[in-house]
């Protein structure tokens, strides 16, 4: 296992409970005698001068280890901007659910203590990349949990045509289309109904919203394949694409985004004794039998 010795720190700012928990990560983290890399944003909470302080993007390659206090959005936002460099992500659970941020902030010194010892283990997760041709430009976004396409007016039906691979799959008369990897089937995708995947999958899930026929049901195809949506022109509604729901593109009938898996990896780091299905039975309530 790794010996990590350069950790940087990243944290949602406007919780008092974050700040709390940034508070008690950082004073552990210098017991432990590692250098400590602090994100901009965090050190405006922590008002520290005397650490080293850099952008996220710079954190790829000042660190060998990120630990991310906050939410599930928090990582999300960071496992797009660290995914490239291959740096391993913790993450401290401030947030509601935490599927991803799975430390919770009473075992902050047990849970990261661990992990500096080299009692961990690495889950890598795929994101999703979206080429969108709109205004006469392409822009390029990635997403760890989805991509969603939705009409730009509130609650009104648009028109898509779906390709896979280059083939035609259907026209569909929807609020949108939600195309999420197997880390997002837990999130927006499973309340519109879509099934839940376990993360080491290579898969991508198709989950209409609201569809006009009852027919129309969630899609789940190999992960190498390559989506692409056009927007159709029957109702002459403007689109949205959005990425994680923290960034967004507007799109006009006519105008296409292209879906692929992206080629580097996020490297989510769990404490000992970390299971999917207990995370499952935890945050979603699921019945539990006690043994005996």
């Amino acid at each position: 296992m790794q010996n990590f010795k350069k950790v940087g720190l990243v944290a949602r700012t406007g919780s008092p409970l974050v700040l709390e928990s940034l508070k008690r990560v950082e004073r552990f983290l210098r017991s432990q005698s590692v250098e400590i890399i602090l994100e901009d944003l965090a050190a405006g909470m922590l008002g520290q001068s005397d650490l080293k302080i850099c952008s996220q993007e710079q954190m790829g390659t000042h660190c060998d280890l990120v630990i991310a206090v906050g939410g599930d959005g928090n990582i999300l936002g960071a496992a797009r901007t660290l995914s490239p460099y291959g740096v391993p992500l913790l993450g401290i659970n401030r947030g509601r659910l935490g599927f991803l941020a799975d430390v919770s902030p009473d075992e902050i010194e047990l849970r990261v203590g661990e992990v500096l010892a080299g009692d961990y283990t690495i889950e890598e997760h795929f994101l999703l990349e979206g080429e969108v041709s709109c205004g006469g430009k392409k822009e390029v976004a990635s997403a760890l949990n989805e991509i969603i396409l939705h009409s730009a007016s509130m609650a009104k039906m648009m028109e898509f045509d779906l390709y896979i691979n280059d083939a035609f799959v259907y026209t569909q008369h929807s609020d949108g289309l939600i195309v999420s990897s197997p880390t997002g089937s837990t999130a927006y995708a499973l309340s519109a109904g879509g099934p839940i995947m376990h993360p080491s999958l290579d898969a991508i899930v198709l989950v209409p919203m609201f569809p006009h026929t009852l027919t129309s049901r969630p899609l789940v195809v190999p992960g190498d394949s390559e989506l692409k949506i056009v927007i159709g022109s029957t109702f002459g509604t403007d689109a949205k694409v959005s990425f994680d729901s923290q960034l967004e593109f507007n799109m006009k009938p006519g105008e296409s985004v292209i879906i692929r898996k992206k080629k580097e990896k996020l490297k989510l780091i769990h404490p000992p004794g970390h299971s999917f299905y207990s995370v499952c039975r935890s945050k979603l309530d699921w019945a539990s039998r006690v043994g005996d």
